[in-house]
């Protein structure tokens, strides 16, 4: 599948509500959502058709999501820029709230997230098919990635294990001397 190519980067693409669905059990009635990458607002607006209350911001209204934070909110619900993702969960974590961030599934691939992981703990959400998301061009296209909900403090219950290539070769190789 081609890549998309945009004058605004790979960041600018919009999710469409439809993504929100499996989060929806998990997201307290009461509670105020923080969209910070709000971008065309898709997700802030079906939030708020659903009845929750929402702070949208992003860069664009002059609220960096790494540097800002508003005076009142319970949960932060986005899809940040996948360029700073590390950036975006490193914050997330840093302001102990609960949070659900659409990431692709090669977040979990680098050493520092899984630390992070692994510290914090984390709960995934996958789907069984790729998202459709609104490319920078303004048409809809079926992505050449996966992505899942990566959620902490939502009591989703479902986790991961993380485990330690290195300690394995090295349980491995020790078998193989005994036998």
């Amino acid at each position: 599948m081609k890549i998309p190519s945009s004058t605004n980067g790979f960041d600018n693409f919009q999710t469409p509500p439809l993504a929100l669905e499996p989060l929806l059990p998990f997201i307290k009635r009461k509670w105020i959502i923080w969209e910070c990458a709000a971008g065309k607002r898709y997700l802030s607006s079906f939030l708020e058709s659903q009845g929750h209350q929402v702070i949208a911001s992003d860069v664009l209204t002059g609220e960096n999501f790494l540097t800002y934070e508003p005076d009142k909110y319970d949960c932060i619900i986005t899809n940040p820029p996948f360029s700073i993702k590390q950036k975006f969960l490193h914050r997330c974590y840093q302001l102990g709230k609960p949070f659900a961030l659409l990431l692709p599934l090669t977040t979990l691939e680098t050493r520092k997230r899984q630390a992070l992981f692994k510290k914090h703990g984390i709960e995934i959400i996958l789907f069984d098919k790729r998202i459709n998301f609104e490319t920078p061009s303004g048409k809809s296209s079926s992505s050449w990635f996966a992505t899942a909900w990566f959620t902490s403090g939502l009591e989703i219950g479902q986790q991961l294990t993380f485990v330690s290539l290195k300690a394995c070769e090295d349980k491995y190789s020790q078998q193989l001397k005994l036998l």
